[in-house]
C-alpha cells in the first residue's frame, strides 16, 4: 500500500471487491481506476484513523509528563525535608546522648557524695556510742561514790567501812586516769593533791580520834566537791556530746535529703531524656527509610519520564513521517487517475483492448481466469485480501510478474509463519517464566510478612521485658533504701539498750561489791580479844554484831537482776549481729539481683536493636519484593496484551496460513500449464 511503483500497491483493502468477468475482459482500465479511487478512500480513512490515535499518544504524553514532572519535584523536596530532618534529629540524638552521659556522672558524684557523708556519719556514730557508753559509766560509778559518800556525811562518815571508802578512792583513781584529758583544768592541783593522798590511804586520811573532828569536816566535804565536780563535768560533757551528735544527726539528715532530692532529680532527668532519645532514634530510622523509599521511588519516576520522552518524541517523528508518506502516497495515486482518467487516455485504451486482440489472447485469459477464480475461492473461504487482490492482478498483469508476485507471497506467508511460531514459543516460555517467579516472589512476600510480625512480636516482648526489670530495680532500690534505714533505726536501738544495760549491771556491781564487802567479811574488829591495859578494867563492851538477816536475799536479788541484765545483754548483742548479717546479705543479693537484671536490660537492649535493625531490612526486603511482584505483574499485562491474540488463534491463523501457499503453488502451477480440473478433482 505504501509504493505506487509495485502496481500501484494494488495488495491492500480489496477483498470486498467483486468484479465482472466480462467487463474485466472488456474494460479492465476501468477497474484500474475503480481501484485506484477505492484506494484513495482507503487512505483518507486511514489518515484520520491515524489522526485519532496519535491525539490518543500526546494525550497520555501530555497528562503523564505532567504528573511524573510534579512527582519528581515533590520526591525531590521531600528528600530536601528529610535530609534536613535526619540532620536534626542526629544533631538531637547526640546531645541528648551527651547530656544523658553528664546527668549519669552528676548523678553518681551525688551518690558518692552521699556515700561518703554515711560513712562519715557512721563513724561519728560509733564515736559518739563508745564515747556516751564511756561517760554513762563514767556518771555512773561516781553517782554511786557520790551516793555511798552522802550516807556518811560529817559525823558517821567514821563508822564507813575501809572496803567502801577503798571503792570510792578506786573510782577517783579511775575516772581521773581515764579522763585526765577532760578534767585538764577543771581540777586544780590543791585538789589533785588531796585526792592523791585520798587514794594512797583511804582510812588513814581522816583522823578517827575525836580530838580532830574539827580537821574532818573540811577533808571529808572537800572529797566530796571534788566527786560531784567530776560528776557534773561529765554529765555537762556528755549533754554537750548528745547535742553535737543531734546536730549532726541534723545536719547529716539535710545534707541526705538534699542529695536524695538531687540524685531522683538526676534519674528523673535521666529517664526523660532517655525516653526522648528513643523516640529521637526511632523517628529518625523511620526518617531515613522514608528517604530510601523516596529516592527509590524519584528513580523510577525519573526512569519512567525519561522513556516517555523518548517514546512520545518517536511518536511525534513517526507521526510526522506517517503523515508526509501518505500524503506523497494520496498525491502519487490522485496524479495516476488523472493520468488514467483522460480523454486522450481513454481514447488509446479503446483502440488498445480491441475484439480483434482480445481473440488472440483468449487462451491466456483462459488461464488466468482459471488460476484467479482458484485464489478468489480460496481467498473467500480463508477470509485472505492479499489472496483476493492476487486473484486481481493475475486478470490483468502480465504471467511473469503475476507468478513472481505469487512466489514473493509465499515467500512472506512462509516467512510470517515462522515468526508467528517463534512468537508463540516466546509466549508460552515467557508466561512460564512469569508465573514460576510470581510463586516465588510471593512466597517470600509471605514468608517476609511472617518474619515480620514475628520480629514485631519480638520486640514488643523485649521492650516490655526491659520495662519490667527497670520496675524491679526501681524497687529494690527502694526496698534496699527502706532497709538502710531500718538497720540504722534498730542500731541506734542497740546502742541504747546496751548503754542502758552495760550502766545498769556496773551500778548494780557497785552496789553488790559494797554489800559484799560488808557483809561478806566477819567483822573482826568488833570480837576480838583486845589485851586489858594495866590499870582497873572497863566497863562492859558491846554485844557481839550480828548482819542483818534480809542482807543475803538482796545480794541474791541483784546478783539475779546483774545475771539477767548481761543475759539481755548478749541477747541483744546476738540480735544485732543477727540483724546486721542479715542486712548485709540482703544488700548483698539485692546488688548482685540488681546487677543480674542490669546484665539482663543491656543484653535485651541490644537484642532489641538489633530485632529492630533487622525489622527495618526486612520491611524494605518486602518493599522490593512487592516493587518486584508490580513488575511481574506489568510485564504479565504486556504479555497478554502482545500474545493472548496469537495464541489463541495460532491453530486458525497457521492452518489459513498453510492453505493460502497452497492456494498460491496451485495457481501458479496452473499459469504455468497445469490443468484446472486436476485441481479440482484434487480438492
Amino acid at each position: 500500500m505504501r509504493s505506487l511503483l509495485c502496481v500501484l500497491a494494488l495488495f491492500v483493502g480489496v477483498a470486498s471487491l467483486e468484479f465482472d468477468a466480462t467487463d474485466a475482459k472488456n474494460r479492465p482500465v476501468s477497474k484500474v481506476i475503480t481501484l485506484l479511487k477505492d484506494m484513495l478512500k482507503q487512505l483518507e480513512k486511514e489518515a484520520a484513523e491515524d489522526e485519532e490515535i496519535y491525539d490518543k499518544l500526546a494525550c497520555w504524553c501530555e497528562t503523564n509528563d505532567k504528573e511524573k514532572t510534579k512527582s519528581i519535584a515533590d520526591a525531590e523536596a521531600k528528600i530536601e525535608d528529610l535530609t534536613t530532618k535526619i540532620e536534626e534529629l542526629t544533631a538531637l540524638s547526640a546531645r541528648l546522648n551527651t547530656e544523658i552521659k553528664n546527668l549519669e556522672s552528676e548523678v553518681a558524684k551525688n551518690q558518692e557524695a552521699l556515700d561518703k557523708a554515711t560513712a562519715i556519719r557512721e563513724k561519728q556514730l560509733a564515736e559518739f556510742n563508745a564515747e556516751e557508753k564511756d561517760l554513762l559509766e563514767s556518771i555512773s560509778a561516781l553517782k554511786a561514790a557520790v551516793t555511798v559518800l552522802s550516807k556518811h556525811q560529817g559525823g558517821a562518815f567514821l563508822q564507813m567501812p575501809h572496803s567502801h571508802l577503798l571503792g570510792v578512792a578506786t573510782t577517783m583513781q579511775h575516772e581521773l586516769q581515764k579522763h585526765a584529758p577532760l578534767l585538764q583544768g577543771i581540777i586544780s592541783p590543791s585538789q589533785r593533791r588531796a585526792v592523791a593522798s585520798f587514794i594512797q590511804a583511804p582510812q588513814d586520811y581522816f583522823d578517827a580520834k575525836p580530838t580532830f573532828k574539827q580537821s574532818y569536816a573540811p577533808q571529808s566535804g572537800e572529797i566530796f566537791g571534788i566527786l560531784t565536780q567530776m560528776l557534773e563535768t561529765f554529765q555537762g560533757n556528755l549533754a554537750q556530746s548528745q547535742k553535737e551528735e543531734n546536730e549532726n544527726q541534723k545536719a547529716y539528715e539535710d545534707l541526705k535529703a538534699a542529695k536524695e532530692a538531687e540524685i531522683a532529680a538526676g534519674q528523673e532527668q535521666i529517664d526523660k531524656k532517655t525516653g526522648e532519645l528513643a523516640d529521637t532514634d526511632e523517628k529518625n530510622a523511620q526518617a531515613k527509610e522514608d528517604i530510601e523509599d523516596t529516592k527509590k521511588s524519584l528513580s523510577a519516576d525519573e526512569e519512567f519520564l525519561m522513556m516517555l520522552k523518548e517514546k512520545c518524541a518517536m511518536t511525534d517523528k513517526e507521526w510526522e513521517e506517517r503523515q508526509k508518506t501518505r500524503q506523497l502516497e494520496m498525491e502519487a495515486v490522485s496524479k495516476a487517475l488523472a493520468v488514467l482518467s483522460g480523454d486522450d487516455a481513454h481514447d488509446l485504451f479503446t483502440r488498445t483492448f480491441n475484439p480483434a486482440f482480445v481473440q488472440e489472447s483468449t487462451k491466456n485469459t483462459l488461464r488466468r481466469e482459471q488460476a484467479a477464480k482458484l485464489l478468489s475461492e480460496v481467498a473467500k473461504r480463508l477470509n485472505s485480501p492479499r489472496l483476493s487482490t492476487l486473484a486481481y492482478r493475475v486478470r490483468l498483469d502480465a504471467f511473469t510478474r503475476v507468478k513472481k508476485a505469487i512466489d514473493d507471497m509465499i515467500a512472506q506467508l512462509t516467512k510470517e509463519k515462522e515468526d508467528e511460531i517463534k512468537h508463540k514459543d516466546f509466549c508460552v516460555d515467557e508466561f512460564n517464566k512469569n508465573e514460576l517467579q510470581t510463586e516465588k516472589k510471593e512466597r517470600e512476600k509471605k514468608d517476609l510478612i511472617a518474619k515480620i510480625e514475628d520480629l514485631e512480636m519480638t520486640i514488643k516482648a523485649l521492650a516490655d521485658a526491659i520495662a519490667k526489670l527497670k520496675s524491679e530495680i526501681a524497687e529494690m532500690q527502694v526496698q534496699m533504701k527502706r532497709a538502710g534505714e531500718d538497720r540504722e533505726k534498730e542500731n541506734k536501738e542497740f546502742q541504747t539498750t546496751v548503754a542502758d544495760q552495760r550502766a545498769t549491771q556496773k551500778l548494780l556491781k557497785a552496789a553488790l561489791t559494797v554489800l559484799q564487802d560488808f557483809y561478806g567479811k566477819k567483822a573482826a574488829f568488833m570480837q576480838q580479844h583486845k589485851q586489858e591495859p594495866a590499870g582497873p578494867p572497863p566497863p562492859p563492851g558491846f554485844e557481839a554484831y550480828k548482819k542483818n538477816a534480809a542482807s543475803g536475799g538482796v545480794m541474791d536479788m541483784i546478783s539475779q537482776i546483774i545475771s539477767d541484765a548481761k543475759a539481755m545483754e548478749a541477747e541483744a548483742i546476738r540480735s544485732e549481729e543477727d540483724a546486721q548479717k542479715a542486712y548485709e546479705d540482703f544488700v548483698k543479693e539485692t546488688n548482685a539481683s540488681i546487677e543480674t537484671k542490669s546484665k539482663e536490660i543491656i543484653n535485651k537492649s541490644a537484642e532489641k536493636a538489633k530485632a529492630e535493625d533487622e525489622l527495618v531490612e526486612t520491611k524494605k526486603a518486602k518493599e522490593a519484593v512487592m516493587l518486584e511482584l508490580e513488575q511481574l505483574s506489568n510485564y504479565n499485562a504486556e504479555l497478554h496484551q502482545s500474545c493472548d491474540f496469537v495464541m489463541k488463534n495460532f491453530d486458525v491463523r497457521q492452518t489459513a496460513r498453510d492453505e493460502e501457499i497452497e492456494a498460491l503453488k496451485q495457481a501458479k502451477a496452473i499459469l504455468s500449464g497445469a490443468k484446472f480440473e486436476e485441481f479440482l478433482q484434487g480438492a
